[in-house]
């Protein structure tokens, strides 16, 4: 396969790695790649096949694999797409889409992007392609969008856009507004019942054009939003690159007036989110695997977790008018289970849900409660949530959550009063049942006696 296809880049959720303007239009599961003549091509079976404005990927639905099983045909390299053909013998296998791709001299499917010549014709000869789909899904949606993503041809980012939006105009009825039989083109005017009814046929046509003229600006918006998403994320990656080459030479007003303009462009939206259109059937599979790749910059800012509300406050607001419901959400979240991805959906005892990494550890976080907790303030006073908010950098909520696991694990005693939630360092593992009174020299209980001495306290 890497022998053939063009290489393509995945995310660690899963994913494919799009291409600047690059949108995902469609995609079937459990679709097979056989070639009709083609000796050094090894047969790509039951795998993920996603339609895009600028490629086919062939992604491999099997877990163990690596990265070598995604592979990428460019929409520029397909000379011809064949239509499908109902006969009785269709019915009886499985649904069959065929095309046929431009081979280069290499034996490699031709790629403008790596080749010497960018049109089309530059291929030494030609190889026909068949997409066997042994899975459920909308096979002639997929042929359909396949021709239109074909058609738009929108990697060829120097061309101009639709150049047919001004086409069908002037086709209008043509009727005279005069009275009489006969109308201006010398035709018999309907009367009657046969009139109102051809009234009525031309009132729906002419809502029918004012709809698509209405939905022609609509798309031409949504294409330069999504160009706009594009620019925001490039202007994000570079001003990642700059604060992490010009760290130390950077005040902290620059500083903050970076991190302030990454949080205004991360909030721009995704490029190309998963809708039940595009995805079908693997809807709630690619929403759980883009939902991976999306959260890890908000749980990096964090900490490592995040309450799942936030994410989903988060993940919607970046999707802009493609939004999902919760069930959608904790759904997507559930699946992690099943997907190799750095991150996973957990429940405390209290029923709060949150997303963290996988690499998240309670003991850090112990350790770090533990240290605040044993100050001499802490000792006297003891903590409460916003204490370990302030020194976890988390919300407040997800503070008195570590806490109450920390109480669970026998680190903490809680003390509940009209103030709210305050949290001590537990002393009793260090008490002895023979001798209540006796006091170490060294240990926490030590640390204790000595903090409420010099506080006076008795």
């Amino acid at each position: 396969m890497a022998n053939f296809f063009s290489k393509a880049e995945v995310t660690s959720s899963g994913r494919p790695v799009l291409l600047g303007n690059e949108v995902e239009c469609h995609l079937l599961s459990s679709v097979d790649l056989e070639p009709e003549d083609h000796h050094h091509f090894s047969l790509l079976k039951s795998g993920l096949l996603i339609l895009t404005t600028h490629r086919l990927i062939w992604l491999s639905s099997s877990s163990t694999t690596g990265l070598s099983s995604a592979a990428a045909i460019p929409l520029s390299a397909v000379s011809h797409i064949f239509s499908s053909k109902k006969s009785l013998k269709s019915m009886f296998h499985s649904p069959r889409i065929r095309f046929q791709v431009l081979v280069s001299s290499n034996g490699r499917v031709f790629d403008p992007g790596f080749e010497s010549g960018s049109s089309s014709g530059s291929g030494s000869r030609s190889v026909v392609l068949t997409a066997v789909v042994r899975g459920k899904g909308d096979c002639d949606g997929f042929l359909e969008k396949f021709w239109d993503s074909w058609r738009a041809r929108a990697w060829e980012s120097n061309e101009t856009s639709g150049s047919g939006s001004g086409s069908g105009s002037g086709s209008g009825t043509g009727t005279g507004t005069g009275g009489g039989l006969y109308s201006s083109d010398g035709s018999v005017r309907m009367v009657g019942v046969a009139g109102i009814l051809r009234k009525e046929q031309e009132m729906w046509e002419s809502t029918d054009k004012s709809l698509q003229d209405a939905f022609q600006d609509l798309n031409a918006l949504m294409t330069k939003a999504k160009e706009m998403v594009a620019l925001a994320e490039k202007m994000r990656q570079k001003l990642l690159s700059g604060t992490n080459s010009q760290a130390s030479g950077t005040n902290d007003e620059d500083m903050g007036s970076k991190e302030e303009m990454q949080d205004w462009l991360l909030s721009v939206g995704i490029i190309s989110p998963v809708t039940k259109e595009s995805a079908g059937a693997m809807y709630h599979q690619q929403l759980s695997r883009q939902l991976a790749d999306f959260v890890r910059t908000p749980l990096d800012r964090a900490g490592g977790m995040i309450n799942l509300i936030d994410a989903y406050c988060l993940f919607n607001r970046a999707r802009g008018t493609e939004l999902i419901s919760p069930d959608d959400m904790l759904r997507a979240c559930s699946l992690w289970e099943k997907f190799d991805v750095p991150v996973m959906l957990r429940k405390f005892d209290s029923g709060v849900m949150v997303i963290q990494n996988k690499s998240h550890s309670d003991e850090e976080v112990f350790a770090r409660i533990k240290s605040l907790v044993t100050k001499p303030e802490a000792l006297r006073n003891g903590i409460s949530p916003t204490d370990a908010a302030m020194t976890l950098g988390i919300a407040p909520a997800m503070a008195k959550e570590h806490l109450l696991t920390a109480e669970s694990k026998g680190l903490l005693c809680r003390d509940i009063s009209p103030d709210g939630f305050c949290f001590y360092v537990n002393l009793f593992p260090e008490i002895d049942p023979r001798d209540v009174y006796l006091v170490k020299d060294y240990g926490i209980c030590s640390m204790w006696v000595k903090a409420v001495s010099t506080s006076g306290l008795r």
